[in-house]
């Protein structure tokens, strides 16, 4: 495999190229394989409201180790999720655009969730 390859993996699934769960990158399956790895979604969860720097973004992530959050970080900027700037990490535009496309979502889980402390 050429560096270019190797360079292009390690930054995580983009659209249009092969991931888990799909060979032809078809964008739904290939966001559903970069926000279902391990503390993806937690890393933009704790970036919606401000701009962190890599300790205290580890701190509120459960101090998850420092290579996971490297990782999930190169990842999430390659997609153009996240930002780094010189105060930390920040969510970008399209990153605002996920926690958006995220709140149907975040609303049916509050329904579940109340729905399982009646049963």
């Amino acid at each position: 495999m050429d560096d270019t390859a190797s360079d292009s993996e390690s930054q995580g699934p983009r659209p249009g190229r092969p991931a888990r769960g799909t060979s032809t990158g078809r964008p739904l399956l290939v966001a559903f394989d970069l926000l279902g790895r391990r503390w993806a979604l937690r890393v933009v969860w704790e970036l919606r409201a401000e701009t962190l720097g890599f300790r205290e973004l580890q701190r509120r992530c459960g101090d998850m180790s420092s290579s996971v959050l490297r990782d999930r970080l190169t990842e999430l900027t390659g997609a153009e999720l996240v930002e780094a700037g010189e105060a930390g990490y920040a969510l970008s535009e399209h990153g605002r655009d996920l926690l958006g496309a995220l709140e149907p979502l975040n609303r049916w889980a509050d329904g579940w969730a109340r729905r399982s402390r009646r049963a």
